[in-house]
């Protein structure tokens, strides 16, 4: 077709007209005008990050110990993943954050360690499939992000389920077992609880799990980085952390302990973000952290609470993260209600975290309880239908939230108490588009031009196609978003400012021409479509012209 023979230029200026020109060049922008002042509803956000968390450590999640044992173990994993897949859907989730990593093991054909024993139920064995490759390209073809979640240091869980303190029972040729003198067992071993652990303050062993990680980043095509909570182990009774020789040979000049662990864990993420972001600089890093950083009593600094300090009792300073720019979110775990507990109330900490993100490029996600509602051992409070959807009541007054993370997939799919219908009916009513990162690559979209908007038997049908790709100075689309208006108009610049119109959001598809059926259009009613590119930092292109379907 002799249109793509047209120089860029031409192109742009024929498809565009001054539209683009009022589009930065570094990166495309929301399809509503940045200088046009848009009254949006707060219930519609165009923009949220909603996402679960879906655990493989133990089997909490994915896949199920039952499936272990299914005659076809594949298709019954395969199923499992696809049904939670269905209900992010259904919630209007736009990411997934999955286990791939859970015990210094992997959920893909690692090069460096073992096949995680909760795809099988033997440590080490080949499950026959590749379940990472899987888990990516289901969630992409449903358009949601996948973020690959790391434990970085946990090496086991206590015995008598896991290998405990015990390295003969770790996979043969597992490399603790290789490096015993990388490990150590905390609490000490022949107590309850004991496990092992990487010991964070080896120069070698900080390398090989950033290296034993970067081989999935490198390998897969994930969207994000996840770290979860677990970094020096939370402290258990009175037991110390056995890293005296440890310290004595890597101290770095180093004279308290305390700081050198925090050095330690700082390093760990300063290098962790740098080595993502040269092999793929569109590919996020987050952390989610435990809830509380430090307690003002304790640091002028710190929330007004008095509970646990991540900051002293495992050595993660999410602050300084922040501050540095070494994430690109953050998604502390405030499990914890709304009430007069001043431990840790949900309302002191939420301002607490957007305060310390404000003025940074860090995005900021609460972690939800998903898990406590309706659970009576967790007190009256979280016998209330209504506590979770209160959560993200109070988040909206703070516009540093940019979304939620529910912890974890089977709790969601509970529904204790209605708490999942209550707050989806709520806050997830319509799509949204993940919060765009300015920080990271982006040129340019073209907008999609509708080449065909019918009604058929099952709906209304929008075939459309992509002008000029990725070509030359122009971004790729990675996926589109669909607006539908009632009746036969013209929307005005502010009608895509909120999610009121956004219909679905689905996957760029290989090819020249993509389709879409509206299977929710209601026979004889009239409506007018538009469609915006969305690259994968989900920067949006202008709005396509108007498609316009009569009865």
């Amino acid at each position: 077709m002799r249109a793509t023979r047209l120089g860029v230029a031409g192109l742009v200026a024929a498809l565009l007209g001054t539209t683009v020109t009022a589009t930065p060049a570094s990166a495309a922008t929301d399809a509503a005008a940045p200088t046009t002042t848009c009254v949006t509803d707060p219930a519609t956000p165009k923009r949220q990050f909603r996402a679960m968390w879906i655990s493989s450590v133990v089997n909490i999640d994915w896949p199920s110990k039952a499936s272990q044992t299914s005659p076809d173990r594949i298709a019954a994993q395969q199923a499992e993943y696809s049904e939670l897949l269905d209900l992010a859907e259904r919630l209007h989730h736009n990411a997934v954050v999955v286990q791939v990593r859970p015990t210094a093991d992997a959920l893909w054909p690692s090069t460096y360690e073992p096949w995680s024993e909760y795809l099988t139920g033997v440590r080490g064995q080949d499950p026959g499939w590749d379940p990472l490759a899987f888990l990516v390209d289901e969630s992409h073809k449903r358009n949601l992000e996948f973020h690959a979640w790391f434990n970085p240091y946990r090496v086991s869980m206590p015995a008598p389920g896991g290998a405990g303190a015990d390295l003969t029972q770790l996979a043969p040729g597992h490399p603790a077992r290789q490096h015993p003198d990388w490990t150590f067992a905390y609490p000490p071993a022949g107590v309850a609880g004991s496990r092992l652990y990487y010991n964070p303050g080896i120069p070698e062993v900080r390398e090989f799990v950033q290296t034993a990680m970067m081989d999935a980043v490198t390998r897969y095509d994930i969207d994000g980085v996840h770290f979860d909570d677990y970094f020096y182990p939370y402290p258990s009774g009175t037991y110390q952390v056995p890293d005296d020789a440890t310290f004595a040979a890597y101290n770095r000049g180093f004279t308290d302990r305390a700081d050198w662990r925090r050095d330690n864990i700082n390093l760990l993420v300063q290098e962790m973000s740098g080595r993502i972001k040269a092999a793929k600089p569109w590919v996020k890093f987050g952390v989610s952290p435990f809830g509380i950083w430090r307690n003002k009593a304790a640091d002028p600094l710190g929330s007004d609470t008095t509970g646990s300090q991540s900051y002293d009792i495992i050595s993660a300073d999410t602050r300084k993260w922040i501050k540095q720019e070494w994430i690109d979110y953050v998604v502390p775990q405030l499990y914890w209600y709304i009430g007069q507990y001043p431990a840790a109330d949900y309302a002191r900490l939420v301002p607490w975290w957007a305060e310390t993100v404000r003025g940074t490029r860090v995005q900021l996600y609460i972690g939800q309880a998903d898990y406590k509602s309706g659970d009576p051992a967790y007190g009256s409070y979280w016998q209330n239908p209504r506590e979770l959807s209160d959560h993200l009541t109070l988040n909206r007054s703070y516009p540093e939230v940019r979304g939620n993370v529910h912890f974890s997939a089977v709790q969601v799919r509970a529904n204790r108490l209605g708490a999942t219908d209550t707050y989806a009916a709520e806050h997830y009513s319509r799509p949204a588009l993940v919060p765009a990162m300015p920080h990271l690559p982006a040129k340019p979209l073209l907008f999609p031009v509708v080449t065909r908007a019918a009604r058929e038997s099952d709906g209304v049908r929008l075939t459309w196609r992509q002008p000029a790709d990725g070509v030359g100075p122009l971004g790729a689309a990675t996926s589109y978003a669909i607006y539908r208006f009632d009746g036969l108009t013209l929307p005005g610049r502010c009608a895509t400012a909120d999610a009121a119109q956004l219909v679905d959001t689905v996957r760029a598809t290989p090819g020249g021409s993509q389709s879409w059926v509206d299977t929710s259009a209601e026979p004889g009613r009239r409506y007018t479509y538009q469609l915006t590119a969305l690259d994968r930092s989900a920067n949006e292109s202008p709005v396509s012209p108007p498609a316009l379907v009569g009865r």
